[in-house]
Order: structure tokens, then C-alpha cells, then sequence
């Protein structure tokens, strides 16, 4: 834990908590943002296609892509039924597309921690990232749908949009771009892709410290219940991708970076789907838990205590 404390791109994290704190003007232009974000899901990307090209895909990985993308349809359904009536039927439904989709920002860095400790781990693991996104997304409108059926949603495309989000979609393609791309052509990008990559992450994630203390503000009003709930969520898929590695004998990397996929939440495209599909859902609650809570937890403690379970049982 101390070790991924010390880590630069999550002290750069805490440097933007501090920033807002201290009522400092920086910031990061949203384009820069938006760029910065698309170089490290296509150097990711072009990563996990060469990993793949080198390795031929057989039934174990194609058994954890089928865990991946269960769990993405599954687990919403489990946050819905087990929020009761706490919250609104349009509430319920997006924490629990939130829940079950992924945060590519939290992968990213979970490759990066692996890296930095010299772990190996598959490339199909970025084709799992990538493939969580939209199931989460459709299950959580499918319920949404069903428990209100009065309420018409004006989000006749979402299930198309989910899958063509441009997080997935450039992710994906750069999946496949890396998978098909001459070697020798993809070593001349080499400088570009992985020795800026450190560098790209730390600005990155500095402005998502920046905006997760701007946004840990409005929890306060929503009270204890909902930072509990943002903080049991992740932990109990967790626990369930840690059971499905056990049992498909993962190697350490793998079992990671799956059950770091579980215990993550979405709070980009999630946002943009279910903006316009259920209008009424409130942004103000589901975005700040994934945001300002489920990720930080997971890079602080999440990184650290699911290593060491993994460690320990595999």
C-alpha cells in the first residue's frame, strides 16, 4: 500500500485533491483532457493487439471474456434488487449500469501498476475492458424499462450508442489495429505509444483528482448511506471476479486486472448513455460515487488488498 501511495500518477491524483482544497486556479483544459484520455485507451489499445497477435486465443481466454462480459450484465442486476427502496427506480437503475460497466481510467492504471511491479499479464485482458462497457449499460436500461413502465425513456438509440461510446469504440479499434499492424511498422510508433505513456498518465490523472474533490462536495448532502453503498459495491463484485479466477486459474496479472474491472465504476460513459436514455436519474448522486469514491478507494486500497488476496490464494 505505502509502495502504490508513493506511486507518481497517484501522488499527481492527491496533488489535485490538494489543489482544490487550497482553492488554486489549475486546471487542465477540457480538449487537452479529452486527448490525453484518447492516447492512453489507444496506446492501451495497441498494446493488448500485439500481446494477442503473439499469443493464439484458445478456450481459457475465451472463457474469461465470457466472465467479463457476464459480469457486466449480471452484476447490475444484483446492485438493483439489493438497493431496495432507498432510492428512485431511475437512481437505481444508473448506479447500477455505473456498477457493472468499468472505468477505463482505473484499468489503465492498474496496468500501469502491474508494469511498474513486473507482472505479465494477457493482452485479451484490454479486449475484456473494452467488451464491459456496453452489457452494464443495456441491462440498466432493460430495468429501468421494466420497473417504469409508465415512464416512456427518449433514449431510442442507447443500446447502439453503448456500443459504438467513443472510449470503446477507439479502444477497440486500436485492439484490432495492433492485432493486424506490420511489426516493424508498430516498432517505429513504439516511442509515441509506451515511453510517453508514464508522463500522459500522471497529467491525467492529475486532472482526475481535480475534478473527484470537486465532486466528493455533493456527497456530503447525500449522507453516510451512499459512500457506504459506493464502497460495498465494488467490494462484493470483487469478491465474486476473485472467485471466478480461483476457479478458471488465472495467472496473478489476469486475475488483476479482472477483478479490478469488477470492482470498478463507470463515470463516462455511463453518464453520456443514460443522459439522454433515463433523463431523470439524478448525475449529481451516481457520477460522485463512482468518481469521488469507488475510485479512489480502488487506487489507495483496492490495488494493494486485491493483490494480496490474489497473491494468497492463487
Amino acid at each position: 500500500m505505502i509502495d502504490n501511495l508513493l506511486n507518481p500518477a497517484i501522488l499527481f491524483f492527491a496533488l489535485g485533491f490538494v489543489a482544490t482544497w487550497v482553492n488554486s486556479d489549475m486546471e487542465i483544459p477540457q480538449p487537452i483532457s479529452k486527448f490525453i484520455s484518447f492516447y492512453l485507451l489507444m496506446s492501451i489499445g495497441l498494446k493488448g493487439g500485439i500481446q494477442i497477435a503473439a499469443n493464439p486465443v484458445g478456450m481459457d481466454i475465451l472463457l474469461v471474456l465470457g466472465v467479463a462480459v457476464g459480469m457486466s450484465a449480471l452484476v447490475p442486476l444484483g446492485v438493483f434488487y439489493g438497493l431496495g427502496k432507498r432510492f428512485s427506480v431511475e437512481d437505481k437503475a444508473a448506479i447500477a449500469a455505473t456498477y457493472g460497466s468499468v472505468s477505463a481510467v482505473t484499468f489503465v492504471t492498474a496496468i500501469n501498476h502491474l508494469n511498474l511491479l513486473g507482472i505479465p499479464y494477457g493482452g485479451h485482458m484490454v479486449a475484456a475492458m473494452a467488451l464491459m462497457e456496453a452489457p452494464a449499460i443495456i441491462t440498466g436500461l432493460w430495468l429501468y424499462q421494466r420497473h417504469a413502465p409508465n415512464v416512456a425513456s427518449e433514449g431510442g438509440h442507447s443500446n447502439w450508442e453503448a456500443v459504438t461510446n467513443a472510449s470503446v469504440l477507439l479502444i477497440l479499434g486500436a485492439l484490432v489495429i495492433g492485432y493486424v499492424a506490420d511489426d516493424a511498422a508498430l516498432e517505429r510508433v513504439k516511442p509515441f505509444t509506451e515511453s510517453l505513456f508514464q508522463g500522459m498518465l500522471m497529467f491525467f490523472l492529475l486532472d482526475m483528482g481535480l475534478l473527484a474533490s470537486k465532486r466528493i462536495r455533493v456527497l456530503r448532502e447525500a449522507g453516510l448511506g451512499v459512500v457506504l453503498t459506493a464502497l460495498f459495491i465494488p467490494m462484493g463484485s470483487a469478491a465474486v471476479a476473485i472467485g471466478a479466477s480461483w476457479l478458471l486459474a488465472l495467472n496473478l496479472g489476469d486475475a488483476f486486472l479482472l477483478t479490478i474491472l469488477a470492482a470498478s465504476a463507470s463515470y463516462i460513459a455511463v453518464p453520456a448513455a443514460l443522459r439522454v436514455a433515463i433523463p431523470k436519474a439524478n448525475a449529481g448522486l451516481y457520477v460522485p460515487m463512482s468518481l469521488a469514491i469507488t475510485f479512489p478507494f480502488n487506487l489507495l486500497i483496492g490495488f494493494p488488498l486485491y493483490q494480496f488476496i490474489l497473491q494468497a490464494i492463487l
